[in-house]
């Protein structure tokens, strides 16, 4: 594998896990962050426990995607990495994983409903709503717990990657958020976007059950920031001068 690509996604991946409680998405040790390098078959991953004051690059647990082996690291992977190994083996769009348990986001899925549409804030980011997993079986949780996580995930969006594009979020029943993106500190985008719609969500629903706003608003505003005629923000200086 490329050192100088996978010294890269390290690094990442170590900024993205210690933003998470920087931006007030876990308690103790509640989250992890991964990134990919599909090009080596291995997806970068923080390790099980270890608080983020601690963490560093040299901490972080390179796996392989095939079957999951740790091929890097001398601590154990966190307990989540089937979870990510199986979003990753499922949608080839994706190159992050993050994983908190947000309060806002995890009360939703506590109560297993999917966090509706109510507004543009949500539709800048989400095509949709943030769906909730069913539960899992007494027998997947007995047996590969965290890899049939991954899979009601799978289930719940039909193996669609565009969907996982378009709605780049789920909420697993009973437990929490996973979020992805193209990459690591994407995906960490979005677990921060969906935690604060949740968090709106909510507050709109105390006031008001209402309805969501007509669909061509939303879709604008889903539309102006994604997809071939997207016009919000500005290139990248450093590409646009390539």
């Amino acid at each position: 594998m490329a050192t100088d690509v996978l010294a890269a996604l390290r690094q990442e991946v170590l900024e993205a896990n210690l933003a998470i409680p920087q931006v007030g998405l876990a308690t103790l040790t509640w989250g992890n962050v991964s990134g990919i390098d599909r090009g080596a078959g291995v997806f970068v991953i923080k390790p099980s426990g270890v608080p983020y004051k601690d963490l560093t690059a040299d901490d972080l647990v390179t796996v392989r995607l095939s079957d999951g082996a740790v091929v890097n690291g001398d601590l154990r992977p966190s307990t989540d990495t089937e979870t990510h190994r199986c979003l990753y083996l499922a949608f080839p769009s994706i190159g992050g994983v993050t994983h908190t348990h947000s309060t806002h986001a995890v009360a939703f899925a506590q109560a297993r409903r999917d966090i509706p549409v109510l507004g543009t804030t949500h539709a800048d980011t989400f095509n949709g709503p943030i769906p909730v997993t069913r539960d899992l079986t007494a027998e997947e949780c007995a047996q590969d717990y965290e890899y049939n996580t991954g899979h009601v995930i799978v289930d719940l969006l039909a193996g669609d990657d565009q969907r996982a594009v378009e709605v780049p979020a789920a909420l697993v029943a009973g437990h929490g958020p996973f979020t992805w993106g193209a990459s690591a500190r994407k995906s960490l985008e979005h677990a921060i976007i969906c935690e604060a719609v949740a968090d709106i969500a909510l507050h709109t629903l105390s006031l008001s059950p209402t309805a969501p706003p007509p669909p061509h608003l939303l879709n604008r505003h889903y539309t102006r920031k994604h997809g071939p005629d997207a016009y919000y923000g500005n290139p990248d200086p450093a590409v646009a001068t390539r």
